[in-house]
Order: structure tokens, then sequence, then C-alpha cells
């Protein structure tokens, strides 16, 4: 009831544009899925082997990892809004380019180009979301990108299948131009946010903005607000290699670090094995058929997709780190049932299928409920607004190199070691990246944006009340900010 009390007091506007942003997701989503359907034909059409599986896998994500980062600069240059319309409109050209794909590497070039609009997206969608959502609802919004990029997943694999029956994976690949263009169209007549307009100089439709999201604050004030505070961020500002330098030192190396390593465990640990190359584990616990290989991995996707609306319930009530280390406990135990099941080998036939389709299950809901709702609140409030952009590009960065090599080499450690050694690796993963969370995450549930940066100045623990208070009286223009 609380969350949705607070969505209701969110104006329109405001609710809108956190919305359409997030659903920037679905083409992320849609992509990841629909190449594990494509894949099972176009080997045999290409005649790939196992290497070259993974290098059209892998060649997406590489595209991510450059569109990641040049993604901060862009949203800053040609605005959120700008930058998102032009993840839509060349995600839907790259698509169709990939469905008329001639040869191996005509295939391998679309999907490059395919990767490094998503790439962007992934970097500007939390930057536009956190600017444009009050904090009592800033990590709800920010969790509903992910809900948006299950709905994907689930679509590209329920595509998939459908298409199944024909093998035809050129209309797999190519269908993705629709959501793209669905979306372009949805953002089109929605405004750049508040923050950006002043950051041009435009303060007239930063007003008209402003007056829309938040129709019963001070307009005026809190206008003159963000304008002292981008005057004094621009005093600050050295260029790009100056704040990277400052994200490299005390206080903020702290927080550079916890990102970094946050969005390098959220790939390393595996989902994107399991979204890449699901119907090839299913066929190797025994599965066998277009529903086993292609259904089956979209039914797992809908019992992520529920764990995100929990998550998304409760991530503003219960707390960031709670919902985290839940989250990565439950991969644990996944990983551990998925060892068994793979050593038992087929001794217990329908039992075993049944015992890794649950294995699998688990492992997507504690991912979903954890990390995969949890990076997107974490890009967009870990740094003050001058890192802002570019601290979510590293933790994304990270991310996505992560995810090349999961993706590059998971089809052959799952022919070397077999399932129970591949899960045994991804088990140990998960418990280092447990014992990280435990130790560097913060609890930002409830504070301002600007007001985090204090989290990081005191060594990785909160002040008390009266030394924070303090701490604002000079810089509460940019706590100001943190509304917008």
């Amino acid at each position: 009831m609380g969350l949705l009390h607070d969505l209701r007091s969110t104006s329109r506007l405001g609710l809108l544009v956190a919305v359409a942003a997030a659903t920037v997701g679905v083409i992320y989503g849609y992509d990841s899925s629909n190449i594990a359907g494509a894949l099972l034909f176009m080997t045999e059409d290409f005649g790939l082997s196992t290497a070259q599986q993974q290098l059209v896998t892998t060649a997406v994500v590489v595209g991510e990892v450059l569109g990641a980062l040049c993604g901060g600069a862009l949203a800053n240059r040609i605005g959120r809004k700008k930058s998102m319309l032009a993840v839509a409109a060349t995600f839907a050209g790259f698509s169709l380019l990939s469905a008329l794909a001639w040869s191996v590497p005509s295939l391998i070039v679309a999907r490059l180009l395919l990767g490094l609009t998503i790439g962007v997206s992934v970097v500007v969608v939390p930057v536009f979301v956190a600017e444009s959502a009050a904090p009592e609802v800033r990590g709800a919004l920010l969790v509903l990108y992910q809900v948006a990029t299950v709905i994907g997943i689930i679509a590209g694999y329920l595509v998939a299948w459908a298409l199944s029956g024909t093998e035809s994976w050129r209309w797999m690949l190519g269908m993705a131009a629709i959501p793209g263009t669905l979306i372009f169209f949805l953002l089109l007549r929605l405004p750049d946010t508040a923050r950006w307009y002043m950051m041009r100089g435009r303060r007239a439709d930063a007003e008209r903005v402003l007056a829309q999201v938040e129709p019963d604050s001070d307009i005026k004030a809190d206008l003159d607000d963000i304008e002292a505070a981008l005057a004094e961020e621009e005093q600050g500002k050295r260029g790009v290699l100056s704040l990277i330098g400052e994200m490299l030192r005390k206080p903020f190396l702290r927080a550079t670090v916890f990102v970094v390593g946050l969005g390098f465990f959220v790939q390393i640990t595996g989902i994107n094995a399991i979204v890449y190359y699901s119907p090839r584990i299913f066929e190797a616990m025994g599965f066998q058929g277009n529903f086993a290989l292609l259904g089956l991995p979209a039914l797992v996707q809908v019992a992520g997709l529920a764990a995100v609306f929990v998550s998304l319930i409760l991530v503003d009530r219960m707390g960031r780190r709670p919902i985290l280390l839940i989250g990565i406990g439950i991969m644990i135990l996944a990983n551990a049932l998925l060892v068994a099941v793979f050593s038992v080998g087929s001794e217990f036939g329908g039992a075993l299928t049944a015992l890794g389709f649950l294995g699998l299950l688990l492992f997507t809901v504690g991912f979903t409920f954890g990390f995969g709702a949890l990076v997107w609140v974490y890009a967009g409030e870990s740094f003050p607004a001058r890192l802002r952009s570019l601290g979510s590009s590293a933790m994304l960065t990270s991310d996505l190199v992560a995810n090349v090599a999961v993706a590059a080499i998971f089809l052959t450690l799952l022919t070397r070691l077999g399932g129970a050694g591949t899960f045994i690796v991804f088990g140990v993963l998960a418990v280092a990246a447990f014992g990280f969370v435990f130790k560097l995450a913060p609890e930002t549930k409830g504070r301002h944006l600007e007001e985090i940066r204090h989290y990081w100045e005191n060594g990785g623990k909160w002040p008390t009340t009266s030394v924070t208070a303090a701490a604002e009286q000079p810089d509460k223009v940019a706590t100001a900010i943190s509304a917008h």
C-alpha cells in the first residue's frame, strides 16, 4: 500500500518519463534471449562450431562494452531523451541488418553494432530515471528497468518458440525491430530532465518540465538551486581525466571499487549464461523438443519477473542491502542444487530433469530479486552529480566486460568441465559476491542523491544525524537537486 500511495503521489509526467525510460529495457532483454532460439537453427545453416556460436553471442556484448564507455558522455552532450531515441531507432535498424546477414562475418558485424546501441542504453536509462524521480519512489522506478528487461527476455523466448516450427531464425532476429520502433514513438513526445535543460542554459524548458513533474514545489527557487549547483560543479570540473582521477582518490575510491566490483559480480556469477544458452543447458539435462528448449526458459523468466515485482515493492521499504544479500543467497543455493543434479547424472530420470529445472528457476529468481533489480538502483545512486554519468559508465562497463567473459567461455566450460564443474565455478563466484556486497554495499534507502556522498566521505559509514545536517548546510543546493 505504501508503494502504491507513493506512486499515486508522483506527478503524471514524472511517472510517465520514468516508465517510458525503463521500457527501453525491453529491447535489451529481447535481444538477450532471441539469440538463444536463433542459435539452434543458424548453427545448422551456417555450420557454426562451438567457438563460432560463442563468437556470435559475444559480439553483441563486446558492442555493449563500447557503448557503455561512451554512453555517459553522449547523455551529457545531446541529452538523456535524444540518447534514448537514438538507441531505439538504431536498435530497430541493426536488428533488421542481423536478420539479413548473408555470412558469419556480416552477422557478427551487425550484432556488434546492435550491442553498441544497447550499451548506450544501459548507461543513459538509470541517469534519466534518477533525475526524474522523487527519492520516495526512485528505487522502485529504477527497478522498473529490470522488470522491462525480463519482459523482453520472456518475449524473445516466446517468439523463438512460436517460430521454431519453421526454423526461421532470421524472423526471430528481425522481429526485434518491432519493440525498438514502438519505444521510439513512446519516447518521442517526452521532455528531457529539468537538470539537463539547465545544463544547456534552457531555463524556460526546465521550468516547464519541473512544473509538470513537481507542480507543488517552488519552481523558481528549485531552478535557482539547480543553477547555483551547476555553476559550482562547473568550477570544479577540469575535464574527464580530472573526474576520473577524483573517482580514483579518497573519498570516492571506495565508491568506485564498490560500483566496479558490483557490476563485475552481477555478470560473472553467470546469469547471462542461463539467458543466452538455456536451450543448451536443458539439452545437457536431457530435455528434448522445442517446447522444452524454448518454452521452459520462458517459464523460468516468468518466475524471475515475479521476483522482480517483489523486489519492486520492497526496495524502498526493506532497503537495498537485505534484498541484494537475500538474492545472492538464493543463487548460492541454486548453484548447489545444479551441481548435485549434474553430479548424479541420469540415474533418476524424470526426477533429475525436474530438479534441474527447479535449479535454473531458483538461480534466475535469486538474480532478478537481488542483482538484477539493484544494479540499476546503485548505478543511479552511488555518485554525486558531477561523477554520476562516469560512475554509471564504470559500473556498467565492468558489468559488460564480465558478460563478455561468460558469453565467450560458457559453452567451452560446459563441454570440458561438465555441468557440475561449471556450476561449482559459478557457486564459488556467488559466495565471493555475497562477501563483497556484505562488506561494501551502502544502504541508500530514502536518501537524497547528494546526501549519499557523505557515506563515502565518512569512510563507508553514515555520519550521525547532526554531522550529516551540518555537512549539508553549505551544500543545501546540491541536496535540493537530488529531488529532480
